[in-house]
């Protein structure tokens, strides 16, 4: 397998916008920085931040259950630990996620914006130390070979945004799907860093989402299953040995 990191992306807070960056620093056991740090809960989710451990994304406001929120925007200041949350009308505000007031006024914007589609009380929630709020046990790294998407936009003959996938690494130079010639446990390097495949992603409802109009117009599920016979698209990879990565970088 080789090929060369297009673009990187995190997602700061669980469902929101994805955030595309230059380089990022990883580290041996962890999950790629600062993504689904928060996580905004639908009601009393179960989670205890004492002893914190994986639950259903299904109990947190993101796209497979509010397709709409797509259509609200955010931005991370790392120095500031300020974020930005606006919606498609322009209306924005920005709150500190370092404190529980920020936290509390994200939750209410969320509430408003979603109004009667939510039916209990919004609260966002932080990952306690290096406990982060990712889909599967297993996401610390996720990554996508864009290969495999433009093979699936000529199946369904339109176009398919890789963003609607929500991963941390987009490589090209590979051919499609010779990522499943991975097997568990076998390493891939990106510089002095190297990260071992977990499993494939296997895909929800979420990839349904326009991640622009927060409109369901691609039954991407149905579409994998029909010209693929899969529901996977992707990898998930643990960090064996840190350092930076960027965009650019081989993969060998």
């Amino acid at each position: 397998m080789l090929g060369e990191i297009t673009s990187l992306w995190r997602h700061p807070v669980k469902g929101r916008t994805p955030e595309p960056l230059a380089q990022a620093e990883l580290e041996a056991g962890l999950c790629f920085p600062n993504d689904r740090r928060w996580a905004v809960e639908v009601g009393p989710s179960g989670f205890d931040p004492a002893a914190p451990a994986h639950i259903s994304k299904m109990r947190f406001a993101v796209l497979a259950r509010f397709p709409e929120l797509a259509r609200v925007r955010t931005r991370l200041d790392d120095a500031t630990q300020m974020l930005h949350v606006g919606d498609a009308a322009g209306f924005g505000v920005e709150v500190s996620m370092a404190g529980p007031e920020g936290r509390t006024a994200l939750a209410r914007f969320l509430q408003a914006f979603l109004g009667q589609e939510v039916e209990a009380q919004l609260s966002v929630l932080e990952g306690p130390g290096s406990y982060r709020f990712m889909d599967s046990k297993s996401g610390f790294v996720s990554a996508i070979n864009l290969a495999s998407v433009r093979d699936l936009e000529q199946k369904i003959g339109r176009p398919v945004d890789p963003l609607r996938f929500r991963a941390n690494i987009y490589y090209e130079g590979c051919a499609p799907w010779s990522e499943d010639r991975l097997a568990a446990g076998e390493k891939i390097h990106i510089g002095e860093t190297s990260l071992v495949q977990l499993k494939p992603i296997e895909r929800c409802i979420a990839t349904h989402v326009h991640p622009d109009s927060g409109e369901r117009d691609i039954d991407m599920l149905g579409e994998l299953r029909t010209h693929f016979n899969r529901i996977t698209l992707g990898d998930y990879f643990r960090v064996e040995d840190g350092g930076v990565i960027a965009r650019g970088d081989r993969i060998a």
